[in-house]
């Protein structure tokens, strides 16, 4: 009974097996489906791409679609730093708080000056010698004549008054580091020209523009600006770095070449630390800048693209009327490139500089961040202004070029 009960425990029940058990299931399927043979059915037999090349070619796809978009970003990495920097600081400021805590602004103010230095080129400068009018020119009007338009500015009534107040210390610095130069060699101008006005008036400016500011701002505003201390700071923080990075350069030709193959990136990482400034600053200055209607906003970027005008029309008229003095079409300032050069770096303004001259002021024109946020927005203007003003020129050569051709 005992060996009965085991062997029933031990020993699992039997199942039906077959020697192709896929054949009874198919068998079953078959019947399932069996139809009428009076009725047919011509089933279309079509070949299938596999799934690795289908998604592939999804892929390809989704790559085609984002990139230019990619293009677009690469083409436009300075405007687009700078608008998500203020955006960053408006959306979440803690971070921009903390950097400031730290002076992190104030090093990368430093790393700006660093890296232009390093990417100065002064071998065209010779070139632009024949040019020197123009370019003593260019020179008096960027650091002595334009800064002028800044009493006209501070005529504006405008709340917060700093919107109007920055813009005024914005007419008043110097030319664009990169800009300028980029838009002149485009265009086909003098651009060792250019270069050569854009690193005479950084290197003068640093040491006029404490000048500028408490003759030109400070008394239309009433503040009394510290011109010493000023000028000590903007040479530790702008002129020394730009100086050390130039020396750099031209000590170690290989870093020489090796920047100038790779000047796309270095302008990236200038325009990371630039737009770090206004991150920080917005983040600082957030609540004042939330306070502030729209459409005084909109009021200020279009005083900024104004000022713009003003100083083309100004630059174009001076240049014209030395042409005409010193010997019309004959003149070296009637000759197309060396025009095009000093019109366009002349009436163009730089950020970094700014933003550098606002840290050392130290909160004596107003709140940084409202100083600073309308000079973005003019610092983008002024270069899509004078983009469209350089393909009026180049669509302008198109038929004299042709006709040269034939």
């Amino acid at each position: 009974m005992a060996v009965t009960i085991q062997s029933l425990i031990l020993t699992p029940p039997r199942t039906a097996t077959t020697p192709f058990p896929c054949l009874k299931t198919s068998h079953l399927l078959s019947r399932s489906l069996r139809i009428n043979p009076s009725r047919s059915f011509a089933t279309p037999i079509r070949s299938c791409k596999p799934s690795d090349e289908t998604h592939g070619s999804g892929l390809a796809n989704g790559l085609n679609w984002t990139k230019p978009l990619l293009n677009f970003a690469a083409d436009n990495f300075l405007p687009l730093a700078l608008i998500g920097g203020v955006a960053f600081g408006l959306a979440n400021p803690t971070l921009g708080c903390l950097a400031d805590k730290y002076y992190l602004s104030k090093f990368s103010t430093f790393g700006i000056f660093i890296v232009s230095g390093l990417t100065l080129r002064s071998d065209a400068i010779g070139a632009a010698a024949k040019a020197w009018p123009v370019g003593v020119f260019g020179l008096c009007s960027i650091l002595l004549f334009t800064p002028y338009f800044s009493r006209l500015i501070l005529q504006i009534h405008l709340q917060p008054q700093e919107f109007v107040t920055g813009l005024a210390i914005f007419n008043c610095m110097p030319t664009t580091l990169s800009s300028g130069v980029a838009l002149t060699q485009l265009a086909g101008g003098n651009s060792a020209l250019a270069l050569a006005m854009t690193v005479m008036s950084n290197m003068i400016g640093i040491l006029i523009i404490p000048f500028s500011i408490s003759k030109f701002i400070a008394d239309g505003v009433g503040v009394s600006v510290p011109t010493a201390q000023l000028l000590r700071s903007l040479v530790l923080t702008l002129l020394i770095p730009l100086i050390l990075g130039k020396v750099l350069r031209e000590s170690f030709r290989g870093l020489a070449d090796y920047v100038d193959h790779n000047r796309k990136l270095y302008s990236r990482i200038s325009a990371v630390f630039l737009s770090l400034v206004p991150w920080i600053q917005v983040s600082r200055s957030r609540s004042l800048l939330l306070m502030v209607k729209p459409t005084v906003f909109i009021v200020a970027i279009g005083i900024g693209a104004l000022l713009h005008l003003i100083l083309l029309a100004f630059n174009t008229l001076a240049i014209r009327s030395l042409s005409a003095v010193t010997g019309g079409s004959e003149s070296i300032f009637a000759k197309k490139e060396n025009a095009q050069a000093a019109l366009l770096v002349a009436s163009q303004k730089t950020l970094p500089v700014m933003v550098a001259v606002v840290e050392q002021l130290g909160g004596a024109f107003g709140e940084s961040g409202l100083l600073v946020l309308p000079c973005v927005a003019a610092h983008i203007i002024q270069i899509i202004l004078d983009s469209f003003l350089v393909n009026f020129w180049l669509r302008m050569d198109l038929p004299s070029n042709t006709a040269k051709v034939a």
